[in-house]
């Protein structure tokens, strides 16, 4: 953990924060364990464990670990997720097609921005142009 209340990170790890709740916490340690997995449609959607992920299979795995979803959720799903606007730790950016998350000051994606394609789970420092998108939180968070 760092101290404080943003995640930072080293070499592809999100720490998290040690002012943050233990849910976001939970996320974040969870994703660092599939965080260089491939991108896969489709992935994480039979089961959370699986070989690559998609966007929704992504965002899915790290509220699952958060204890905020059952089972895991298609992107245009998270339209209808929680709560409208922007939370505090957490807000999920949904449009029909793709999902994303903002996750204590890390954005949680699979598209890299710099070559435009989907890699994988990744987390990054850099925040994502949100125009056309609906942002949503978990309730609490």
């Amino acid at each position: 953990m760092v101290p404080g209340n943003r995640a930072v990170l080293r070499n592809g790890i999100a720490y998290a924060p040690a002012n943050a709740p233990d849910a976001v916490k939970h996320a974040i340690w969870a994703i660092n364990t599939i965080r260089n997995r491939p991108y896969v449609w489709g992935g994480g959607h039979g089961s959370f464990h699986d070989y690559g992920y998609d966007c929704s299979g992504t965002v899915s795995f790290a509220l699952h670990y958060a204890g905020m979803l059952e089972q895991p959720l298609p992107s245009s799903d998270f339209l209808r997720y929680g709560e409208r606007g922007r939370g505090r730790w957490v807000t999920i950016y949904s449009r029909h097609g793709h999902v994303f998350a903002m996750i204590a000051g890390l954005r949680l994606d699979t598209t890299d921005l710099r070559y435009g394609s989907d890699v994988g789970p990744r987390w990054h420092v850099d925040g994502r142009d949100a125009w056309g998108f609906e942002a949503r939180h978990p309730v609490g968070l």
